[in-house]
């Protein structure tokens, strides 16, 4: 059988002539944090002393030692597999060279076999690697000053608007020697479909043999489900195709289980028992035969068909699962961490568990990160989220030249197969903005004919999907409208990035329109308090203080948080906690805004992916889940308008009398329910009031206009509308305020506040509280920041809204202040102007 050594230890860097430990998986920056030798540039201004570790060369290295007699190592073969080098490097052992490297998205494999002594890996500066490229290519456009459209490199390393420059350089994956003799399996490509209650797995099989081991007969063996099929291996490899009846099916969460299966597969040496193991009559056959190799994934069984048909309204976008239209709840996904190698398999479960609790069923991973770790989309496989993949390119134009397209070609099939056997992912995606670019950004006249990428997203990727993936979905871009017949980002067509309103309007302008698929859009605010001041020690916070700004890399972001602001609430002068209390809110209910008036709309809008899940630093940005894993309050809001049934009141402008009344259920069961409208004053008093019985279908939504009595004047200050549904035992409520909060007559909040300790009945003790607010008035956006109580509290709720009488229990976990004013402290709501 295979051995496998895993290279992890031993490794050194030179700095100047000094050696440093190296960690590998790791990158410079990771070792040189840890040596003492650079400041964290996550703190501060950090981030600019260490931007000459981007600049310059690198040299990893350590000792191979010998493999022993031939007696000691029995096997014919040693291959040195790299599988992740970031980005352009040089190999050698004992001084001669193995290769050359020039894609961070890449496995490496190199055959060493009797060969020892000092193992050195050479990084060019990427700066250099690119500017090479660059000349050998000309220039292109990009959105941002660097050059990484020049080097198969994570973008975003290079710098983005929510994230860091740092030019990261190592191993930042594992690196291990494999050791074998007659063959192992080289690449294995399951295609799986399920058919009229069959589920299929063909698989594609791929063998490297040694030169003794070419004329030996072969077999690949494979099992699933209890069901077994083999095959011999020729010149070609081997196909083996299982059948498995009636399957259990993969469904997206909130739509069903995810039933897992192990496939196995074996390589074979026919006609030998020698390293047979014992029971061998299972996935290695019942006669016996030597084990050379031995691969295994999970993977589930799902019919995934993307609808892009034309209709009345112009071209869908519907991911249909096992013949179940869905109305997709997405997020899209940056890497977690500037430096990858830092990020475990806890992590992303971590993340991606708090993706799950807020009601999202797809992650979409955008073309400036990466092709993640096997451990990402496992995750996904057992959540059930599902998984729309970039290939990686955003934001610029790609050369199409060499040395560029035989790396991007590589790339992409590396990562096709690496990827397929998840039943998680459902598309694969060419590039992220790149056809809008081309047609909207002025690229065109700027480029006179030459290449910028258009071949690959329109021709060298599908034509890799078809050929090794042809089970699943390619879309050429994101936004792409599917033709060059209409504009790329035209909301009638496929799918559509709505960039306009946070750039430039007001939030509540996303109603203006009913895209077939929003892949993109979102809303600033800065992270939480206590994320803040672990970034910016010592600094006297405000939107414009040193820190604040750096960690701030939108252009003008600020200044759109400001106006955003401003056209709702009075700004708060000199007052940073009432400021980033409010950015916070405008972003919740910006984001809020967009996705009640879309879902209210199925079928014609089949869904909306935020922008954005995470961060991976602290900073100012679009995510819901700040740089410290802190939740802002619009994960909370995430929560409540992704959950199966969502109760909104929508403003329909123009001549409409009133509001409208939508009643959301993306539930597999008809959803009866009692709303109750109510039109309110300030004061709390009602003024009409009206109950509803409805019964909506599954997977359906129910409009209809607000009755003209318990509609406010559209100029009133003084009231607004209430809806309530009855749902289980909290219920649903939606509101509607004819005018600006800062044009609202809002009383004085008043409220009372009681601490007590979570253990009656929530498993109290360690900081754990509840905190009980009961309103004698209205009190709008109530926020508790637990965070202020304790760099480690939260809380299991985000804004919510009291009338007068009104009582909510907020739970409160691993506070290290829990008396009364430091809960009052954290407390905060919408004050009168």
């Amino acid at each position: 059988m295979k051995e496998v050594v895993q290279l992890t230890e031993g490794w050194s860097l030179d700095l100047d002539g000094t050696t440093l430990p190296a960690q590998v998986p790791g990158c410079v920056h990771t070792d040189l944090l840890a040596a003492g030798r650079i400041p964290d540039p996550y703190l501060g201004l950090n981030e600019n002393e260490v931007a000459w570790v981007g600049r310059r060369a690198w040299t990893y290295s350590r000792t191979l030692e010998p493999a022993g007699t031939a007696a000691e190592q029995p096997h014919e073969r040693t291959d040195l597999v790299f599988d992740g080098l970031d980005t352009a490097a040089l190999i050698t052992l004992d001084g001669r060279q193995l290769g050359r490297t020039r894609n961070m998205h890449r496995q490496y494999r190199f055959d060493v076999t009797g060969r020892h002594g000092l193992l050195r890996v050479e990084f060019a500066s990427a700066y250099d690697e690119a500017d090479a490229v660059r000349a050998s290519t000309g220039e292109r456009p990009n959105v941002y000053p660097e050059p990484f459209q020049y080097i198969r490199k994570m973008a975003c390393g290079f710098g983005w608007d929510w994230g860091p420059t740092l030019v990261t350089a190592g191993m930042w994956r594992p690196v291990r020697l494999e050791r074998w003799s007659t063959a192992r399996l080289a690449r294995v490509r399951p295609l799986v479909t399920v058919r009229e209650g069959v589920g299929r797995v063909e698989l594609r099989v791929d063998v490297e043999r040694t030169e003794r081991g070419a004329d030996r007969r072969l077999e690949v063996r494979a099992q699933v489900g209890g069901v077994h099929a083999r095959a011999d291996v020729g010149a070609d490899g081997a196909v083996v195709t299982l059948e498995l009846p009636d399957p259990e099916l993969w469904w997206p969460r909130g739509y069903g289980e995810q039933p897992l299966y192990d496939l196995d597969v074996t390589l074979v040496e026919q006609g030998t028992d020698e390293d047979a193991p014992e029971g061998a009559a299972g996935a290695a056959g019942a006669d016996g035969g030597r084990r050379l190799d031995h691969w295994t994934r999970r993977i589930g069984f799902r019919d995934v068909v993307l609808d892009r048909a034309p209709d009345a309204h112009g071209t869908g976008f519907t991911f249909l699962v096992n013949g179940v239209p869905v109305f997709v709840r997405g997020v899209n996904w940056i890497p977690d961490d500037a430096f990858p190698s830092r990020v475990t398999p806890e992590r992303y479960r971590t993340r991606l568990e708090q993706a799950a609790g807020a009601g999202i069923d797809l992650v979409r991973i955008w073309g400036g990160g990466l092709y993640e770790d096997d451990a990402f989309y496992d995750v996904c496989d057992e959540l059930g989220l599902m998984v729309w993949q970039d290939f990686l390119f955003a934001c610029a134009a790609y050369p199409e030249e060499q040395p560029l397209r035989g790396e991007v070609e590589a790339e992409a099939r590396d990562n096709v197969v690496r990827l397929m056997p998840h039943p998680s992912l459902v598309l694969w995606n060419g590039n992220n903005e790149n056809l809008w670019g081309f047609r909207d950004w002025n690229w065109e006249p700027e480029l006179d004919g030459d290449s910028w990428g258009g071949g690959y997203y329109l021709d060298l990727l599908p034509r890799v999907v078809a050929e090794l993936d042809p089970t699943r979905a390619y879309t050429a871009g994101s936004p792409w409208s599917g033709s060059w017949d209409h504009h790329p980002n035209d909301p009638a067509h496929g799918t559509h990035h709505s960039w306009e309103v946070w750039n430039r309007r007001d939030y509540a302008e996303y109603r203006d329109s009913v895209p077939r698929f929003v892949a993109e859009f979102g809303w600033q605010a800065p992270p939480a308090m206590a994320t803040l001041r672990r970034a910016l020690p010592g600094e006297s916070l405000a939107p414009d203080s040193p820190g604040m700004l750096h960690h701030q890399k939108a252009e003008d972001g600020n200044g759109k948080l400001d106006r955003g602001l401003a056209r709702h609430f009075t700004p708060p002068k000199g007052d940073f906690d009432r400021w980033h209390y409010l950015t916070q809110v405008v972003q919740a209910r910006a984001v809020a805004t967009g996705i009640e008036h879309w879902r209210s709309h199925w079928p014609v809008c089949a869904g909306t992916v935020v922008w954005q899940l995470n961060d991976c630093w602290p900073v100012s940005s679009w995510a819901a889940v700040d740089g410290d894993g802190r939740l802002k309050p619009l994960y909370h809001e995430l929560r409540r308008v992704y959950a199966d049934r969502l109760l909104t009141l929508q403003p329909q402008g123009g001549d409409a009398d009133g509001p409208l009344l939508a009643v959301v259920n993306q539930s597999a069961r008809p959803w009866q329910t009692s709303v109750t409208l109510r039109r309110v004053r300030a004061d709390g008093s009602t003024v009409a009031e009206q109950a509803l019985e409805l019964t909506v279908g599954a997977r359906q939504v129910h409009r209809q206009a607000v009755p003209r009595h318990l509609v406010p004047d559209a100029a009133s200050a003084e009231e607004f509308l209430v809806a309530d549904a009855e749902d289980g035992a909290d219920g649903l409520r939606a509101l509607h305020f004819p005018v600006a909060d800062k044009d609202f007559a809002y009383p004085a909040p008043r409220y009372d506040v009681e601490v007590v300790p979570a253990g009656e009945g929530h498993g109290g003790g360690g900081g754990n509280v509840e905190v009980v607010v009961t309103a004698h008035t209205l009190v709008r956006d109530l926020l508790l920041q637990a965070d202020r109580l304790g760099p480690d509290a939260v809380c299991d709720s985000g804004l919510l809204t009291l009338l007068p009488g009104e009582r909510v229990r907020l739970r409160v976990g691993s506070a290290a202040e829990t008396g009364g004013d430091a809960v009052r402290g954290a407390l905060f709501c919408v004050e009168p102007a």
